[in-house]
């Protein structure tokens, strides 16, 4: 299964694609989609769909694991990023893949086993996971990771639970 991890956001989208053959994750892609300061709010949009679109076609993956947003203090900055998320979730939505959503709590519990590990923490578990020399760059990119990692390690365990239902059956 190819899973498309994104951390969106509407000057730097975090993007990742991993691959989970079995329990391993094997890193497929990763990086950011970035627009200039200054520049409109649609048109930062219209590039973040389209670049992500180019990352999708590229890639072809199974399915999108998308972070959720966490409370901000800024609204204004919570409307932005929110309206870069939806730029994102419709470019998968028209791509034909199955979103997933998490918070950052979900992904930090899926990566740590502790829900307020730190972003060094994060970090560290995302390059050991993918046998990675170095931690990703930027930041964003390895959120996504780790929220594609999350999403692998959340379907394996409801595969497990469908298919033990299916044996009680």
């Amino acid at each position: 299964m190819k899973i498309l991890g994104i951390d969106p956001g509407y000057a730097i989208l975090g993007y990742g694609v991993v691959e989970m053959r079995g329990s391993r994750f094997l890193p497929c892609d990763y990086g950011a989609i970035t627009t200039a300061a200054g520049t409109a709010l649609p048109e930062r949009l219209k590039l973040l769909y389209a670049e992500l679109m180019d990352v999708i076609a590229r890639h072809e993956p199974d399915a999108a694991a998308v972070e959720e947003l966490f409370f901000n203090s800024n609204a204004k900055t919570a409307l932005l990023v929110g309206q870069a998320r939806g730029a994102a979730v419709l470019a998968c939505v028209n791509s034909g893949l199955a979103i997933h959503e998490y918070t950052p709590l979900q992904i930090k519990q899926g990566l740590t086993g502790y829900g307020r590990a730190d972003k060094v923490q994060m970090q560290a578990m995302v390059r050991t996971i993918l046998h990675l020399d170095e931690t990703p760059k930027p930041d964003d990119a390895a959120d996504a990771l780790a929220a594609a990692i999350c999403h692998g390690h959340s379907a394996a365990y409801r595969a497990r639970v469908a298919h033990t239902k299916g044996i009680a059956r």
